[in-house]
């Protein structure tokens, strides 16, 4: 039987309303919590891999520029995703939720054998999360409507990524197993 856990990926408040937001990601928080809410009714564990960059060291802050520093709000998850009791929050410091973080010792804790990735971006922070999860021998599920990026061609581009080369199921949320109306 498998066991799920869900993956929501820098959905922080930088990424949504601060310095680095895009529009497109607006579209894709009702859905992940929705998401999050029908995984915590069946038991589903829920983590939040976030950006969380220390200030004037961070490799990222070269590409992105400064965002998302460790112990401000931009770090924060946005708050209509905001955390419930249970949930687990990582902070991450490159794109993957698991490189040198705990994330793959706590879903091993707890037999997770398939990850539903969510969040911002398909093409870039969902993929590489995507590849360490591959490596790592879990299954990957990522709903199509709770991600995307700065356009839809390069969303596309993402998933088809993901699904081609980690063997990734991309569907809809409503094709997942503990689904209910």
């Amino acid at each position: 039987m498998k066991k799920y856990a869900v993956i929501v990926v820098d959905m922080v408040n930088d990424f949504v309303t601060g310095v680095i937001a895009h529009p497109r990601i607006q579209r894709i928080i009702e859905p992940i919590r929705e998401l999050c809410e029908k995984a915590r009714a069946a038991g589903v564990p829920v983590f939040y891999a976030n950006d969380s960059h220390l200030p004037e060291i961070d490799k990222e802050f070269k590409v992105w520029g400064p965002h998302a520093v460790t112990g401000t709000w931009g770090a924060e998850v946005i708050d209509s995703l905001k955390p419930q009791p249970g949930d687990i929050i990582i902070p991450k410091k490159t794109y993957s939720g698991f490189f040198q973080t705990p994330l793959e010792l706590n879903l091993r804790e707890l037999g997770v054998d398939t990850v539903i990735i969510t969040g911002w971006q398909a093409d870039c922070c969902c993929r590489h999360t995507s590849a360490d999860a591959f490596f790592r021998g879990f299954d990957i599920i990522v709903p199509r409507e709770t991600t995307d990026t700065l356009t839809q061609e390069d969303c596309d581009r993402g998933l088809e990524y993901i699904k081609n080369i980690y063997g990734g199921t991309i569907c809809s949320m409503k094709d997942l197993p503990f689904w209910t109306e």
